[in-house]
Order: C-alpha cells, then structure tokens, then sequence
C-alpha cells in the first residue's frame, strides 16, 4: 500500500505541475489582449476562449495533485478533535460513499461528452474564431482518472492510520505564506536564544 501511495503521489504532483504551466499561457494571453484591446483598440477574437480553457484545464488537472497533498477544503471544527482512527474511518467509509461513486460519474458521462465532441470536431459557439474544443472535453475523462488513482492512494492511507493509529506524512513540496513565516520566526527565536546561552560561560560568568 505505501508503495501504491508514493506511485499515486509522484503522478499526481507530475501531472498537477505540468499543467500549472497554464496559468503562465493565461496569463500572456490576457495580458496581450488587455493592450490589443485598450492600446491598440484591436481586440483579439480568441483570448476569452484561451483564458477560460486554460484555467479550466488547470483547475481540473490540479485535482488529484491537491487531493494527494491534502489541500482540499475540509469543514474539520468537528473533523479535528477527533483521534486519527476515528478521522480514517470516517474517510474511509465517505470514500465509498460519495468519492468514487462521484468520479466514476464523472469519468463515464465525460467519455461520452468528450466523444461526442471529438466525433464531430467542435469547436467553440462563443467566438467569432471558431476555436476547437474537443481537446478541451478530453480534460474531463482525464480529470476523472487521475482522481481515481489518487483516490485509492487515500483508502489506502486510512487503512494503514486504523492500523497504526497515525496517518502516512503526505510530501510536503508547497507550503502556505504563513507557514514559512512562521518556521522562520521560530528560527530566529531558536537562534536569538542560542547566542544568548553562548554570551555565558559554562561557570554562569560573563565574556
């Protein structure tokens, strides 16, 4: 189970980080159609395509990474006075309940939305461009996937917590602002006080 956790981890993160570059291309994009628009009184006729395609993509594909670095938004005024055995049998049995019954949804009806989209090649109703889409539908199912994947990955994590009693450490590759000023606060308190005991000798005298 642990080997199957760091395999659903490592593709998760892989796939997640990949498709983060997306904010970069939306980035560029809006910005240049902010100054065709503004400065050069030239609209583009395919950036609203671009900006909702790039974020939806990033948002979808970013699932499954987010879930395995346990990211997601949890309502835990109750959740977190519980002990971890008690937290894994919860989660264990909510998986089964409402997470996979709802990814396997998801999978099955976006396979045949995304191939009914492909079967015809379409494209975008919403700009004069015509953009294609069908690529884009293709996300769904592949959202779907890799939830599925890193879904079993967290079964397995609340059956080895109701087995020993704490929960495997997820990889810690991104951290909140707030936790990095904290630790380096503590740093330097760490620090600020060593120097002080190295100010005294052994004897209690002063340098």
């Amino acid at each position: 189970m642990e080997r199957y956790i760091r395999f659903a981890d490592s593709v998760s993160a892989w796939f997640g980080k990949a498709f983060a570059w997306c904010i970069i291309v939306m980035t560029f994009g809006v910005g240049y159609e902010v100054f065709v628009r503004y400065v050069l009184r030239d609209p583009t006729s395919w950036a609203f395509d671009l900006s909702y395609m790039m974020y939806g993509t990033l948002f979808m594909m970013a699932g499954a990474y987010t879930l395995s670095r346990d990211g997601h938004v949890r309502g835990d005024f109750v959740y977190r006075l519980w002990q971890p055995k008690t937290q894994a049998r919860v989660e264990f049995v909510l998986y089964f309940l409402f997470f996979f019954p709802g990814v396997l949804a998801l999978i099955l009806a976006g396979w045949k939305y995304a191939e009914r989209s492909l079967r015809y090649n379409e494209v975008s109703v919403m700009s004069p461009a015509n953009i294609p889409i069908f690529q884009f539908k293709m996300i769904i199912v592949a959202a779907g996937v890799l939830l599925l994947i890193q879904g079993i990955a967290q079964v397995f994590r609340c059956v080895i917590c109701m087995r020993t009693g704490e929960w495997p450490k997820h990889q810690e590759d991104i951290e909140e602002l707030e936790d990095i000023l904290l630790k380096q606060a503590e740093e330097k308190a760490l620090q600020h006080s060593s120097e002080a005991v190295d100010i005294i000798h052994p004897e209690g005298e002063k340098k």
